[in-house]
């Protein structure tokens, strides 16, 4: 792989009755956001943030969306709400500073840039200042994708590796135990063939493997694409038709597109595409998600320079529209090629002509609401090296698939690489009744850090269910509640867990809070001074009353405690307000005798649930305010 000509000639070869829905919503968003479908992503976001559903994430997910769409405008603004959210990842301080760049506020971009690097952030101390080093944070991305052995290259080139219905398709030049071999001039290799095989680890791949049918000719051929049916193959080979070899006024043969249809398990049928020329190279064709239309690369004049990425439309009858380039944001005044649609219509494509890590570096597309095409993104290591990376395939999965490179290590000139992308893992389970061991719809699950940060909340669904997207090599808690039912909380850790595995169970069982009749009339509240959290010497009665209770009256009866604030005040400072207020009555409870295990919570809701009116939309008296800075005791069992 060398230059153009070479490629072209040679091979050319990308809490609420809705909550449930939200849910669901949210996980198509996050499925689109992972196959690049970014603009379908983005409506859903702006769904979830509206609903205020896991909210704080949905703004993470749109702004990065609108990032890779290269819309600045957008990114930053949820940039900005991003990085104001508590123990926001510290990656997002530099997104929005690239953001930031983007509508050309550069000083808040260097500001932010610093508070990525003091953060413990990787980066040049002159990064900001450098539009163009990319090489930086190319290395320093977290790889999404890892390579995994092929068995089957040979000491020649391979590539254009395609996978369909159980079996590989593949090109290769090896033509190995035949005794003619037709010779490629221009590196005294045999000419290309398109060959089979059942498994990336098969190590014998000959001429018996040769694709049954008539592609194969004894010029160069391939590599494919197969229709979604299994019965329409397209493919590249020179211009060689019923015996007769193309050539330009120059005496050079060009690269043409082919269609074949597949007839008791042979290949036949082969005809010439209309849009075909003898003046230039059509090449590497790829079909789109729902077949109708026909991706290729060609060097026809009129393009921005090399060879450019086109496609031209499937017609209902089988004819060919006009084939239309794709435009500037795919192709330069250098080589485009190798297009690949994957199965959400997320583009492939090889490319020397945008910043990249040498020579030919792999490509994905990113699409506005319209299927417009707005900007690229490089794959970074390991897919793209110094050397030529290119014909991509990503099976439907989105998990894995193959690309080519003729970077060092390899076999031969070019060989077959495969990779495994990292799935997302999930945690999910169910939740059941410990009397009836029915499912217990509706129930709140939250999930929290390893510092008991609130990461998001979720409810089962009618069958009890409940899933999330979790992060690997990471700790969590997770914590259950529904009415009427006793709390269940458990840590779950991803740390270990082998990449291949996609989702970890985390099923509960919920006790039903006893239905004996109950003191809770008996369990007064306990009030607290404006900004105070110690306990009034009024309010010990109370205490030494309950504690009464408890050690005596009531040996197995369980509470837990909630505690309160007037609205006045910030909402975060009145959080934290409550928790004091909350962890002072604990204490005096459990230093006077009460055994800790019989209170199973305590906890602080700020301002959430006022005891009246008084929100700050009126004027209260302080009497009123005072009924709101409260502790109250809830009885959850009773034996």
């Amino acid at each position: 792989m060398k230059t153009k000509h070479h490629i072209l000639t040679y091979a050319l070869l990308a809490l609420s009755i809705s909550a449930s829905a939200q849910y669901g919503s949210q996980k198509k968003a996050d499925n689109l956001f992972n196959k690049f479908a970014f603009a379908d992503a983005t409506k859903i976001y702006h769904h979830l943030i509206e609903k205020n559903f896991n909210a704080d994430f949905a703004t993470r997910q749109l702004a990065d969306s609108y990032a890779y769409m290269r819309n600045p405008d957008s990114a930053t603004v949820y940039y900005k709400k991003a990085v104001q959210q508590d123990n926001v990842p510290i990656d997002y301080y530099y997104n929005y500073a690239q953001a930031l760049r983007g509508i050309k506020e550069y000083k808040q971009s260097r500001l932010w840039l610093k508070r990525f690097k003091e953060a413990g952030g990787l980066i040049k101390k002159d990064r900001y200042l450098k539009d163009n080093d990319f090489l930086n944070s190319i290395f320093n991305a977290k790889h999404h994708y890892f390579l995994a052995p092929v068995n089957f290259n040979s000491k020649y080139s391979d590539f254009g590796a395609f996978e369909k219905d159980g079996t590989i398709y593949f090109a290769s030049s090896r033509n190995l135990g035949t005794l003619k071999k037709h010779v490629y001039g221009w590196n005294h290799e045999p000419f290309l063939d398109l060959y089979t095989t059942a498994k990336r680890t098969d190590s014998i791949v000959n001429h018996k493997s040769k694709i049954k049918g008539d592609i194969n000719s004894v010029y160069h051929d391939g590599p494919l694409t197969i229709s979604k049916d299994g019965k329409t193959m397209y493919f590249s080979r020179n211009d060689f038709n019923k015996n007769v070899l193309g050539k330009d006024n120059q005496g050079v043969t060009h690269l043409n597109i082919y269609k074949a249809t597949l007839v008791d398990g042979k290949w036949t049928n082969v005809e010439a595409l209309g849009f075909n020329s003898n003046s230039y190279s059509n090449g590497h064709p790829a079909l789109n998600n729902d077949d109708s239309r026909l991706y290729f690369t060609s060097d026809k004049p009129g393009g921005f320079g090399g060879s450019d990425i086109y496609y031209v439309d499937i017609k209902a009858d089988g004819t060919f529209g006009t084939p239309q380039n794709l435009g500037n944001i795919i192709n330069t005044n250098k080589n485009e090629m190798f297009p690949f649609i994957n199965s959400e219509n997320a583009l492939f494509f090889s490319s020397d002509g945008h910043a990249g890590l040498g020579m030919l570096d792999i490509f994905a597309t990113v699409t506005d609401d319209n299927n417009n095409i707005k900007s690229i993104i490089n794959l970074g290591v390991p897919v793209n090296s110094s050397k030529d990376d290119f014909s991509f395939f990503m099976n439907k999965d989105g998990l894995s698939g193959f690309f080519a490179s003729n970077r060092a290590g390899g076999i031969g000139g070019d060989d077959i690489y495969a990779y495994n992308r990292i799935p997302q893992l999930k945690i999910e389970g169910s939740i059941t009744d410990a009397t009836t061991n029915a499912p217990v719809p509706n129930a709140v699950v939250t999930l929290l850090d390893s510092n008991d940060n609130k990461i998001a909340d979720l409810l089962t669904d009618e069958n009890g269910h409940f899933e999330i997207n979790i992060d690997r090599n990471t700790n969590y808690k997770l914590i259950t509640q529904k009415d009427n039912y006793i709390d269940n909380s458990r840590t779950v850790s991803t740390k270990g867990i082998e990449s291949s595995v996609t989702s970890i169970k985390a099923n509960f069982v919920l006790n039903p809070v006893a239905k004996k009749e109950v003191p809770i009339s008996e369990l007064y509240p306990i009030y607290f001074d404006f900004n105070k959290y110690n306990i009034r010497s009024e309010s010990t009665a109370e205490l030494d009353r309950i504690v009464d209770l408890m050690v005596n009256k009531y040996p197995y009866m369980v509470i837990k405690i909630e505690s309160h604030t007037d609205s006045r005040g910030s909402f975060a400072y009145n959080d934290k307000l409550s928790k004091e207020r909350a962890k002072a009555t604990y204490n005096y409870l459990v230093a006077n005798g009460v055994n800790a295990s019989r209170i199973t919570e305590f906890n602080g809701y700020g301002e959430r649930k006022l005891a009246n009116g008084c929100d700050g939309t009126k004027n209260c008296t302080e009497a009123q305010h005072q009924l709101n800075r409260r502790t109250q005791f809830i009885v959850v069992k009773m034996e």
